[in-house]
């Protein structure tokens, strides 16, 4: 995922966190902030796993946000990935994010 799409520091993790709508299912929770740009920062605990765990988990995460960008709202966004993502494997990875975009209405809907 392009560098221009992500949050770095911690106060805006934390803006998002205190402000943001916050959706979740099994594998991950998703916070959604309006903006004027898109920008997305995913979380990991050390709940989830050792460093390669963790790492895995985020570039799995990344990979299914960065193939919704075009269709996604601007705002804010930060992925907080739960204790099943480690687990689970890139499509189903993908089918929760698509999930919980969808709940936030986040996506256009598909006509007929």
């Amino acid at each position: 995922m392009n560098g221009i799409y992500r949050l770095r520091k911690n106060r805006q993790f934390q803006y998002v966190f205190r402000r943001g709508k916050s959706m979740g299912n099994r594998e991950m929770a998703l916070l959604y902030l309006r903006g004027p740009r898109l920008l997305v920062g995913f979380s990991v605990s050390k709940k989830v796993g050792n460093a390669v765990v963790r790492n895995r988990t985020k570039r799995r995460l990344r990979e299914a946000f960065r193939a919704m960008i075009p269709q996604l709202r601007s705002g804010q966004y930060v992925v907080v990935a739960r204790e099943a993502a480690a687990a689970a494997d890139y499509r189903a990875l993908e089918r929760s994010l698509l999930h919980l975009v969808r709940k936030q209405g986040l996506l256009p809907e598909a006509k007929p």
